[in-house]
């Protein structure tokens, strides 16, 4: 990644916090707020009894922590997955859930022993990452476990063919191992953006 690519990734993640601690300390300017007082009878949270500044500080904290330790994975990830795409396809398997799926262009496959077949009969390629972007997954929608939505965009060469525009999304998710705690991939999309070459 350049040090543009760097700087801009840097810039968009902090109007991400701006823009989340002005929704936060102002409820009623979200459009989630706008759109939910017409089911207010329905369904309404409990009023916590007392809120302090230091526990939506903390809270607040907390969130761009975590935040902060996805976008790095994700980073980190990016990285690894593109250069063993590029230079060792064989190990790119290693970097997937055993159940894990994989949408090509529209075409579904899935499971550990198609996507080795898969990834071998693609000619070699050269991969150049233009846009990465992530963000944590809300541990509600994936049973606690921990989540991170990835999205790239560059520019890909597939030997004997012409550049190409792509976009990519993973869903990454973390595994425990012996030694440490592993990203792998459990949901991967990948889809060539031929109408930005016209």
């Amino acid at each position: 990644m350049s040090k543009f690519q760097r700087d801009r990734f840097q810039e968009d993640r902090e109007q991400y916090y701006r823009r989340n601690e002005y929704y936060r300390e102002n409820p009623r300017a979200s459009s989630a707020h706008r759109r939910d007082q017409t089911r207010e009878d329905e369904v309404t949270p409990p009023v916590p009894e007392k809120t302090t500044s230091s526990s939506l500080m903390t809270m607040s904290v907390d969130f761009k922590t975590y935040v902060d330790q996805a976008c790095k994975a994700a980073e980190e990830f990016i990285n690894i997955y593109y250069e063993t795409m590029d230079k060792r396809r064989r190990a790119l398997i290693r970097l997937y859930l055993n159940e894990a799926t994989l949408v090509w262009n529209g075409n579904v496959v899935t499971g550990l022993d198609a996507l080795n077949k898969f990834f071998e009969m693609l000619p070699s390629s050269e991969f150049q990452i233009n846009m990465l972007d992530c963000q944590p997954v809300h541990e509600q929608a994936t049973q606690s476990q921990a989540t991170v939505l990835v999205v790239t965009s560059g520019i890909v060469k597939f030997d004997g063919n012409k550049q190409h525009y792509f976009n990519q999304n993973f869903l990454l998710t973390a595994q425990a191992t012996p030694n440490s705690t592993v990203w792998k991939i459990a949901s991967d999309c990948f889809r060539f953006q031929d109408w930005a070459n016209s």
